[in-house]
């Protein structure tokens, strides 16, 4: 269902009824929200209504009786070749690729935001697809007859069971992954509110990266309410609070952090740092 946005609704509680359940999470609608970080007046309805548009105009060319395989490959060429849609290898680490509007305006973004549109347009095609949170990659996979397509969003490559051993080589390396845990565990579906996170984070290191302390603060406050229960993004939050000025804000943050986590490796040094943020209040 989409809510429209009120005039006396800040930003921050528009995204907070849309991630309040987990039934019907409106992934798109969600991820469009992003961009008001950006843009606080932003037209998400009109955003929405953008990509329906799009997918209408694939809609119209299908015949009724398409079959599953007919469709996807429909979807890809209008997807990828017709509308343009990649990734933007100029420019990855650009935070604009994380913004549905953006990515809509220039087709470019990374294989998240494009996974999220393509997700859509696929669905209101027909298909059955849904996102893949693979390591250092995120992939869309849509269910056929005979099987599942995975297909990277930011080439359009449809990858062969080979092709995501060697993605998920480095990886496995890292972890030290002797037994190799079978590849379909790294092909589970990604829920939702699962793929939002992983937008937020994205570009919580990119706002890190460039201390950019006012756009990472409205990530963060999106984090804990996505993951109420994630407490190091609670943490991370009143740190930021802090850094911005806002000593009694971060303190009240920081306090829920070390009652949850009084035995984490830092809760000592953060405790003196609530002290003395409680102390110059």
């Amino acid at each position: 269902m989409q809510l429209p946005l009120a005039h006396d609704v800040t930003p921050l509680a528009y995204f907070a009824s849309l991630v309040a359940s987990d039934e019907g999470f409106p992934l798109l609608e969600a991820a469009v929200s992003l961009a008001q970080d950006d843009d606080p007046a932003l037209d998400v309805q009109g955003v929405l209504a953008e990509v329906d548009a799009l997918a209408q105009r694939l809609r119209a060319r299908l015949p009724a009786d398409a079959a599953p395989l007919q469709r996807l490959r429909l979807l890809n060429r209008y997807f990828f070749n017709e509308l343009g849609f990649g990734g933007n290898v100029n420019d990855y680490h650009d935070r604009r690729n994380s913004l549905i509007p953006a990515v809509l305006a220039t087709r470019r973004g990374i294989p998240i935001s494009l996974a999220v549109l393509y997700q859509e347009i696929g669905a209101q095609a027909g298909l059955t697809v849904r996102g893949i949170s693979f390591p250092g990659h995120f992939l869309v996979k849509v269910s056929l007859p005979r099987g599942e397509v995975i297909i990277d969003p930011f080439s359009g490559q449809s990858l062969a069971r080979e092709e995501l051993e060697d993605r998920l080589a480095p990886f496995r390396r890292r972890l030290g992954d002797d037994d190799e845990l079978p590849l379909g565990l790294f092909l589970v579906a990604a829920a939702p509110r699962d793929t939002i996170a992983r937008m937020l984070r994205n570009l919580k290191e990119i706002h890190r990266t460039h201390a950019d302390w006012r756009r990472l603060e409205r990530v963060l406050a999106r984090l804990v309410i996505l993951l109420p229960e994630a407490w190091t993004e609670r943490r991370d939050h009143a740190l930021v609070l802090a850094e911005l000025g806002a000593r009694r804000e971060a303190a009240a943050a920081l306090s829920i952090y070390l009652s949850r986590c009084p035995d984490a490796d830092d809760a000592p040094a953060l405790a003196r740092h609530l002290a003395a943020w409680q102390s110059a209040s």
